[in-house]
């Protein structure tokens, strides 16, 4: 009886505790309209019709720097077909600002936009946790991958498997995604607090 209470007593606390509201495998994403670093608008929709990978960063993380100096988003990026497939990085860190990106971009030499989300509300909005953490949307808008870029947490492995390569891949291919979700390995988001 006492742990029946207790269940119960521990579930009317957490009830008035508001979730993150993950962007679910399956379901349609979350709509979101993000400036980059130049200014330029972006919004989800406006991407219907191409395969849309979306990449939490904060290039002070150690796991994303390691990432930048192996080349793994942009060589991941240059096996796909441009016309199907868009990148869009995140930087949800509420400390972040245009400049930083503008600065870290150049530096990085990738081409890609990064978006500014400051206020932390599309990073919460989609659940993302770590930087990296990766989602990859299919060409009518659903959700079809949320996890890690790889299954190579510590950059020790010789022979890791790139989830969101594979994801892309059997989604560009019309074939089933081997693994939906993963769980994403790297620094926590620094949202605004």
């Amino acid at each position: 009886m006492k742990q029946v209470f207790t269940a119960l007593a521990l579930g009317s606390v957490l009830v008035g505790v508001p979730a993150f509201a993950d962007a679910e495998v399956g379901k349609p994403a979350p709509a979101f309209t993000l400036k980059d670093e130049a200014g330029k608008e972006h919004s989800l929709s406006q991407y219907k019709g191409k395969v849309v990978v979306l990449e939490w960063t904060n290039p002070e993380c150690p796991f994303v720097k390691r990432h930048y100096e192996a080349d793994t988003m942009a060589n991941t990026l240059k096996g796909f077909d441009a016309k199907k497939v868009v990148w869009l990085a995140v930087d949800s860190t509420a400390h972040n600002t245009p400049e930083k990106s503008a600065t870290w971009k150049k530096t990085e030499g990738f081409t890609y936009p990064v978006l500014q989300d400051a206020s932390g509300a599309t990073g919460k909005t989609y659940g993302a946790k770590t930087t990296p953490h990766m989602y990859v949307i299919d060409a009518e808008g659903v959700v079809r991958y949320a996890g890690a870029i790889d299954d190579d947490p510590r950059g020790k492995s010789d022979k890791k498997v790139n989830h969101v390569q594979t994801t892309v891949d059997a989604v560009l291919n019309g074939k089933p995604v081997p693994a939906a979700t993963t769980t994403p390995y790297g620094c926590s988001v620094k949202y605004k607090s």
